[in-house]
């Protein structure tokens, strides 16, 4: 059973930063894409950033420069780092696993669509 766990998230001010992990288990990797998704009340969820099979990474518009994603490879956790957040900002982030031999790239790795698992959740909140 594919199990995602999400954990870092919290409050903080406007300017601060956070990092979220994600913990996977319960599957074999094989050429998965992973990636980061947020969801804002009465907000669509939307990517925020992905790492493709092959490790590189797409971030949103709205991220760029300020959130890293990263994965450690023997284990395959998943880290978004987040830099100079701001109120926008705020949402529950979600952790994804695409099925194996994932040949999505660029701007549709953002698509929540293109995943199959999918973590709890960690809420993130910045207050200005």
């Amino acid at each position: 059973q594919v199990q995602l766990a999400e954990s870092g998230g919290g409050s903080v001010q406007a300017g601060g930063s956070l990092r979220l992990s994600c913990v996977t288990s319960g599957f074999t990797y094989n050429s998965n894409c992973m990636g980061w998704f947020r969801q804002a009340p009465g907000k669509e969820r939307e990517g925020v950033a992905a790492i493709d099979a092959s490790g590189s990474g797409t971030y949103a518009d709205s991220v760029k420069g300020r959130f890293t994603v990263s994965e450690v490879n023997y284990n395959h956790t998943l880290y978004l780092q987040m830099n100079a957040l701001k109120a926008e900002d705020t949402a529950m982030y979600y952790c994804a696993v695409s099925a194996r031999f994932c040949h999505i790239r660029g701007v549709f790795l953002l698509d929540p669509r293109n995943f199959n698992y999918w973590g709890q959740g960690s809420q993130v909140t910045v207050s200005s």
